[in-house]
């Protein structure tokens, strides 16, 4: 007993670092293949002419990424056009947060006009490869010929209210910088949101 209850304890550990650890800035990010709300398949090569991507692990319930959801959309129209669009993708467990299912998450982009895909990863697989433990949770791509290099990983801006008088664009600033040629003078910093609702795993 004590065996077995010591070799479930270090696949929880393994399965714990793992979402921690994830990309790191210079990392060469996994493309993914997610549902979509209209029901396609969407991947990071589904984007023939982009320069890279904004990818932002989010969901439907958290207040954090519901105060972001303007400036997500404002992302994606500033700068999908100029080779970066947002893709979004749901982090959450439908049965952990009902608010969560992809029916709600249709529903909400339908409300809300997103413009961008909104992609649901339902094992959490790619949420823990890239290492996205907050919703929302920004990973920012550029693509190079090695691959999607990992650019900056972080927080849309330090401004959730929309009150500070010193706001910092990050994601923003990242993508100009990128653009002009250049690597992101600030590259990471604190996530701020809702903690992921993690599947349970179904007992043996």
């Amino acid at each position: 007993m004590k065996k077995l209850m010591l070799a479930c304890f270090v696949l929880l550990l393994a399965s714990t670092l793992n979402a921690q650890n994830g990309y790191q800035v210079g990392d060469l990010a996994s493309d993914f293949n997610l549902k979509n709300i209209d029901g396609k398949q969407v991947s990071l090569a589904s984007y023939k002419d982009a320069k890279g991507y904004i990818v932002i692990f989010t969901c439907n319930t958290c207040p954090v990424s519901k105060a972001y959801e303007s400036r997500k959309e404002e992302l994606n129209k500033k700068y999908a056009a100029k080779g970066y669009p947002v893709v979004a993708i749901n982090t959450n467990d439908p049965v952990a947060s009902p608010g969560d299912t992809y029916e709600k998450m249709q529903q909400r982009a339908k409300e809300k006009n997103f413009s961008y895909a909104y992609l649901l990863d339902p094992d959490h697989v790619y949420t823990k490869k890239y290492g996205a433990m907050r919703t929302p949770h920004v990973f920012v791509l550029q693509k190079t010929k090695k691959g999607n290099e990992v650019a900056y990983i972080g927080a849309i801006d330090n401004d959730q209210q929309l009150e500070n008088p010193q706001r910092e664009n990050y994601v923003q600033n990242a993508v100009n910088q990128l653009l002009q040629g250049e690597k992101p003078s600030v590259a990471s910093t604190k996530a701020i949101g809702c903690t992921i609702k993690w599947k349970k795993e179904a007992s043996k």
